[in-house]
């Protein structure tokens, strides 16, 4: 039952994503272009997310734990590190280089356009590349100790 709610809030995601036209890099690029053809719909759709989201923590986070889980897993620290900084830009630049999120980059596969692959699989590289040097840093770290 799991997996098929998970299913389900996965399609519904995709599906908005795709219907906003967020997985349509050029619309996106569009949006950076402010001297060019900017497309100010992305600011609506991103607004959208943050009330949707904002009324719906307030309902959700009233609930002893979610229906899905025993706790709620919310994040305890509030600093601002070099990993945290250094990841925000990654994404904020890769974001605008190439007009992909990974969010609007996952239902994007299912076009078969190969900048998408190409995108995919360097986030993943990254991914991999960031877990690398994390574990080799704190490996590093304990040598040393």
């Amino acid at each position: 039952m799991r997996l098929i709610i998970l299913f389900l809030i996965g399609l519904v995601f995709g599906v908005g994503i795709s219907i906003s036209g967020m997985a349509n890099p050029a619309k996106v690029l569009n949006f950076f272009d402010f001297a060019g053809t900017w497309d100010p719909s992305l600011i609506f759709v991103m607004g959208g997310a943050v009330v949707v989201t904002f009324i719906g923590y307030r309902f959700v986070l009233k609930r002893p734990a979610p229906m899905m889980d025993v706790k709620f897993h919310l994040p305890t620290r509030r600093d601002l590190d070099l990993t945290l900084i250094a990841g925000s830009a990654a994404f904020g630049v890769g974001w605008g280089i190439a007009g992909f999120c990974p969010g609007g980059a996952l239902p994007a596969l299912g076009t078969g356009r190969s900048e998408v692959f190409i995108f995919v699989g360097a986030l993943l590289a990254g991914i991999f590349a960031a877990k690398f040097i994390k574990s080799a840093i704190a490996n590093r770290a304990t040598a040393q100790a």
